[in-house]
């Protein structure tokens, strides 16, 4: 009798215990090395979950520190806690947040999986060399779908960053933080103050659900009337919408006090919806954060900044401009992260190989960017010079 027939005659306690007792996947958690990110793909609980089945997982010691998770907690839950990231990068999956480093990429092993962000906009030529000679398959963690077709991890990162956006605005409108001294929001006999969102998106959904329940009076701009229509469906009210007519914009920013971008894109050369004319005309002490500002962002006067070091004036207009906003609430973004890894990495486990899974499901194959060594994001090829392959055709030949 083979062994599948024999496992299925044992008691039920005996086929749990022979199932936790396999390994499955080793995953490798490297503590990350950019002092503005704080969040870790894998909580304890998650840990728990992942090796119990199976599993075995490597982190580097203090790699959830930041996100308010000890070591302790990891280990407790069957996490195993290297002092040196060696033996992290020994792992068949490495998964991180922030896009790999060169030191970081030089460790890695010939023909892992790696998962993290892949921002087209920062990605270093050197990087992506390097991980294609060491014929590695890559994931972005940003282009993964769901059975839905929804972008996982961006949905609860824009929600995060839709209400921090919002909640910041609050704070750097008050005197206490330098601002103007007026409340976001609405109060009985006080005019209520504007905030203006571009992008009828998940960010731009949370942020105008925080604004308008602090009473502020809200007016969205998006190119897509579709996207505009369902965005009103979705909060359940009318609000002011519009499509992008950038006389009727520069109009409405002159008497805005909150404007926060929310549009971000793949395209090489940013496109500003904001120009630094309209910034101009806007009032003095009004706000703007700009949510894609890693990605070349939507206002022309925002600039990459660190979470330590904010915030500018410009033109008289105080600018938030750091790039990594779920990074304020590592605990929160942590969790919401985890929520999403946790199945994925046992997904990839049950499915005995990375090749085996991208052919059959095609919301993580739409993550590829690289796929044993082969670039097959258009994008990057673009932006390097490099031919990018389709990764259907390849699938098909490996």
């Amino acid at each position: 009798m083979n062994e599948p027939a024999r496992s299925a005659l044992l008691p039920r306690e005996e086929q749990i215990e022979k199932a936790v007792g396999r390994k499955q996947m080793s995953i490798g958690l490297p503590r990350d090395v950019h002092d503005d990110e704080k969040r870790i793909p894998l909580t304890p609980e998650a840990i728990r979950i992942l090796t119990d089945a199976g599993n075995e997982i490597f982190m580097e010691r203090g790699a959830g520190q930041a996100a308010g998770f000890t070591d302790r907690e990891y280990s407790d839950n069957g996490a195993i806690v290297a002092d040196t990231p060696s033996r992290i990068y020994e792992c068949d999956i490495i998964i991180k947040i922030t896009p790999f480093k060169q030191n970081e990429a030089s460790q890695l092993k010939v023909g892992q999986t790696v998962i993290s962000f892949m921002n087209v906009a920062t990605m270093d030529e050197d990087v992506l060399s390097t991980l294609m000679r060491k014929r590695v398959t890559a994931l972005a963690s940003e282009k993964i779908k769901d059975t839905d077709g929804m972008l996982p991890v961006v949905e609860s990162m824009s929600e995060i960053s839709g209400i921090t956006s919002v909640l910041l605005a609050s704070e750097y409108l008050s005197s206490a933080s330098g601002g103007k001294g007026v409340m976001l929001g609405g109060v009985t006999g006080v005019t209520p103050t504007e905030v203006i969102i571009i992008g009828a998106n998940t960010a731009g959904e949370y942020a105008a659900r925080a604004a308008l329940g602090l009473g502020a009076i809200v007016r969205v701009f998006d190119a897509s009337v579709h996207r505009l229509r369902n965005f009103q469906n979705l909060l359940g009210q009318r609000i002011y919408t519009s499509t992008f007519h950038p006389q009727v914009l520069q109009k409405a920013l002159k008497s805005a006090d909150v404007l926060i971008g929310a549009l971000s894109s793949d395209i090489l050369m940013p496109w500003f919806y904001v120009t630094e004319e309209m910034v101009q005309g806007m009032k003095r002490g009004s706000v703007i954060i700009d949510l894609s500002v890693d990605t070349g962002g939507c206002v022309e006067t925002a600039e990459p900044r660190a979470i330590k070091d904010p915030i500018y004036e410009k033109h008289g207009v105080i600018h938030y401009s750091a790039w990594n906003l779920p990074s304020r609430v590592p605990k929160t973004a942590s969790i919401a992260l985890s929520n999403v890894f946790r199945p994925l990495m046992q997904e990839m486990a049950d499915a005995g190989s990375i090749t085996h899974m991208l052919r059959f499901n095609p919301g993580l194959r739409s993550g590829v960017y690289i796929y044993n060594g082969i670039l097959t994001n258009d994008v990057l090829g673009q932006k390097f010079g490099i031919l990018s392959q389709d990764i259907n055709l390849l699938l098909a030949a490996f």
